[in-house]
């Protein structure tokens, strides 16, 4: 007897029900929030949330808000069926997939207002950026009611500004962040890797390379915020096409140190350069996450 089909929902009024009913049959209800293209990152988030709540949701949306006029939107990887399987065998008890007018229906203007936490690093470079991100987020948890929502800490400034705007808004959410999953070789998993060649990739792993010898440095006392910096820099520039930042930040307010400043016993590196056309960003938590490869 083969198992039954994971139910896929498109209607948000459907998906709002089948939440409510888990609910109301007892079931903490955990939310893993996509934008498909699923791979084993993705895996380990609908499992930890299956850890964490008895009915776990699955939404596969690219949402349109987040993107800039000169980003990916149009060509960034849709594979609804694989990502069904792939839900499926991770554990999840439904997959959400709207079209985007059912997110954003005719005369909808209402967005989500964000504050500090999304104005460095990625917010700096992507205007609106975080505005959509927030926006479609705060429609999903609208929609799943109370629940844990787990995402993973290589979008840790998406993380941070989640947070921030569940507790500003007093949403009956719970954020959780992942640890990064990487590849044997230090490589972040991400949905966009696919776009990389062979060459491209390999040049990628100066981004962990980077971020571990920086690593290295603050296990060994370094402090200087410059130094650390330097250290993740001088790996990724000469592979990099361009660079949109190399920073060392405060990992709770995501305030930019400058190159004189001096780290407290946790400091954030992250990055984001693109390799040929495609934008990569990473990141490790100094004082509290483990190096992103064993050598640089």
């Amino acid at each position: 007897m083969s198992p039954p089909e994971l139910p896929l929902v498109h209607e948000p009024d459907n998906f709002r029900r089948a939440c409510d009913a888990a609910r109301s049959s007892g079931a903490r209800v955990g939310l893993v929030p996509t934008m498909g293209a699923l791979h084993r990152g993705h895996a380990a988030l609908i499992e930890e949330a299956r850890r964490r709540a008895g009915f776990v949701a699955v939404s596969v949306f690219v949402n349109p808000t987040q993107f800039g006029p000169n980003e990916d939107f149009a060509r960034y990887p849709r594979t609804l069926d694989a990502d069904v399987d792939k839900c499926k065998a991770a554990g999840a008890s439904i997959v959400f997939a709207p079209a985007a007018d059912a997110m954003y229906p005719s005369g909808e203007e209402t967005r989500v207002h964000v504050g500090a936490t999304a104005d460095p690093l990625c917010g700096a470079h992507r205007p609106g950026h975080f505005e959509g991100v927030t926006t479609i987020v705060a429609k999903l948890f609208a929609l799943t009611g109370p629940c844990v929502a787990v995402f993973g800490r290589k979008d840790y400034q998406q993380l941070k500004v989640l947070t921030r705007m569940a507790a500003d808004l007093f949403l009956p959410v719970e954020v959780v962040g992942l640890r990064t999953v990487r590849e044997p070789d230090g490589l972040a998993l991400s949905s966009r890797n696919a776009y990389l060649s062979p060459a491209d990739r390999e040049a990628a792993l100066s981004i962990p390379r980077g971020l571990t010898l920086a690593w290295q440095a603050f296990a060994k006392g370094e402090r200087n915020a410059g130094v650390l910096r330097g250290l993740a820099r001088a790996s990724v520039a000469p592979v990099a096409t361009s660079i949109d930042y190399v920073d060392v930040a405060d990992p709770e307010t995501l305030r930019v140190l400058a190159d004189g400043d001096t780290t407290k016993d946790r400091a954030l590196v992250a990055i984001a350069l693109r390799i040929g056309t495609t934008r990569l960003i990473d990141n490790v938590v100094l004082g509290e996450d483990p190096p992103c490869i064993a050598s640089p």
